[in-house]
């Protein structure tokens, strides 16, 4: 039996210390969650300083809201980003379909925002009025979404259940204005936002119970 051969290891070979391994990712959402609670922390303030849901005509009130709204839809693309990447509402091809549908709905809430904010939009006439209709639709999609996160379960903890307070925003803020008045759903829908949706953000952003599958 010939003598087992020996030799020094090579750079390659050789185990890198902690200090020289790459960092691991334990919270690859942080950007995502961070954009959602900045753009509903952006958003409610801007209702705020417009005071309603409804800037007037004015160009200071149409940028200050637009831009808060703006910032808050592009949080929800982010979300929507996370919930797909995590297959939190399911891995079957309706689920992926139902996010895609989301994010559509959302970009033209987006594109209503942007036109809005420029004041070109007439609200008067049917086409602007038809991509006006995607922001409250938009919204209703992300209620539905939270339940469905909710029901699927793959999501844990808080995770599981908060998107269903964030995302109440159109069952809570719609109906209040047509009971109690603009006023009464301003208020609603700031506490929703800052409770709620900023809430949320800062559970994607630690990936508490947000969990990959």
């Amino acid at each position: 039996m010939s003598p087992r051969q020996t030799h020094a290891p090579t750079p390659l070979e050789v185990d890198r210390s902690p200090a020289d391994q790459p960092p691991h990712h334990d919270r690859p959402y942080v950007f995502h969650g961070m954009l959602l609670s900045i753009g509903a922390v952006a958003w409610a303030v801007s209702q705020v300083i417009v005071g309603g849901l409804n800037p007037a005509d004015d160009r200071f009130e149409l940028l200050t809201f637009g831009i808060g709204s703006a910032l808050f839809q592009i949080g929800l693309l982010a979300f929507l980003r996370v919930l797909y990447r995590t297959r939190a509402l399911g891995a079957g091809r309706t689920a992926r379909d139902a996010l895609w549908v989301e994010s559509v709905l959302v970009s033209l809430a987006i594109a209503s925002t942007t036109v809005d904010a420029l004041g070109i939009s007439d609200l008067d006439r049917a086409g602007w009025a038809a991509l006006d209709a995607f922001w409250p639709l938009s919204m209703v999609g992300m209620f539905l979404i939270g339940i469905r996160v909710a029901v699927a379960g793959n999501w844990h903890g808080p995770a599981r259940f908060w998107p269903l307070v964030a995302e109440s925003w159109a069952v809570m803020v719609i109906p209040t204005m047509g009971i109690a008045g603009p006023a009464a759903a301003t208020m609603v829908s700031v506490v929703n936002l800052l409770v709620g949706y900023t809430i949320l953000g800062q559970l994607v952003a630690r990936r508490d119970g947000v969990r990959s599958r």
